[in-house]
């Protein structure tokens, strides 16, 4: 295992999960529950510098790069929303000694959502936050439709991706990148955009990193196509959840989560309004009051 001081808060390591998986243990509270941070499609543990530190009086957390993502570099391995939820398996179990608390965004909310299904015994409870759900019936945002029209073309979203890093610096695509999300680019500490361009200009594959994000998006299109598979793991799922959800959301419409709650009442619910894809970096306050709010719930359950 590899271990890195790092710039940011909690303490950077990369541990060997049949290749480099990169995580931040911030610390935190020995007698709370643990707390593992699942990023979205595109983020990495950056997505959570912001959040991470305001739970750890209450909890001890870790927050993964998952392959392809990050400092974790894909190498031979593929990037698929399934083997995703085997890496976050092993890393619950190897590094984080669970059972744990699954807070997952986007993307990483499925990959929670799976892997608390799959494993009920090594998860507590669950935080989807925007999480990627079925979209019931509903015109999706032209801007997102259009690209991930792009990336399921074979080919198409190779050069389309090539094409943008050639085009725009690093910079420009990380304020992109939050704009997207909802995030307004001149909000976030520019500490942590800094270290967000130098987390892209260190790749040593970006070729590798974007074909792994071409792997997880086609994955997650395929998970979503059909309903029923999402459907049934939410279904399946034992412990408390907390679904948050902003409701100016562009990339995971609201209307998702709605449906959700309307499906799981016995979940709870928080709409944030005003607030898009990912209210760990635009109200980080905001969000882990809702989840120090509920974690009480998590200790009560057998």
């Amino acid at each position: 295992m590899d271990v890195d001081a790092g710039s940011g808060p909690g303490r950077s390591r990369t541990l060997d999960i049949d290749g480099p998986v990169h995580h931040v243990d911030f610390g935190g509270a020995a007698d709370g529950p643990v707390v593992v941070l699942v990023h979205g499609l595109g983020g990495s543990h950056l997505n959570w510098d912001l959040f991470a530190p305001l739970l750890t009086p209450h909890a001890r957390v870790h927050a993964l790069d998952l392959p392809g993502f990050g400092r974790s570099e894909p190498g031979r391995r593929t990037a698929s929303v399934r083997d995703n939820v085997v890496v976050l398996d092993r890393f619950v179990r190897e590094v984080a000694g669970g059972p744990v608390v699954l807070v997952g965004n986007s993307m990483g909310g499925m990959v929670s959502l799976l892997e608390a299904e799959r494993a009920p015994a090594r998860v507590r409870g669950l935080v989807l936050v925007d999480p990627a759900l079925p979209v019931p019936r509903g015109r999706p945002d032209p801007r997102v439709a259009a690209a991930f029209a792009l990336y399921a073309l074979p080919g198409a979203g190779e050069r389309y991706l090539a094409g943008r890093r050639q085009r725009l610096a690093a910079r420009a695509r990380v304020r992109e990148m939050l704009e997207l999300c909802g995030v307004d680019p001149d909000a976030v500490p520019a500490e942590l955009v800094d270290r967000s361009v130098a987390l892209i200009e260190e790749r040593s594959d970006p070729a590798g990193m974007d074909r792994a994000f071409l792997t997880a998006a086609r994955s997650l299109l395929l998970l979503l196509a059909d309903p029923r598979l999402a459907r049934r793991a939410m279904a399946g799922v034992r412990v408390p959840v907390l679904l948050v959800h902003g409701d100016r959301d562009r990339l995971v419409p609201v209307s998702v989560a709605r449906d959700a709650a309307r499906r799981h009442p016995d979940w709870r619910y928080v709409e944030l309004p005003g607030v898009g894809h990912v209210p760990q970096l635009q109200c980080p306050e905001l969000l882990a009051g809702h989840v120090l709010a509920w974690l009480p719930s998590v200790a009560r359950t057998p």
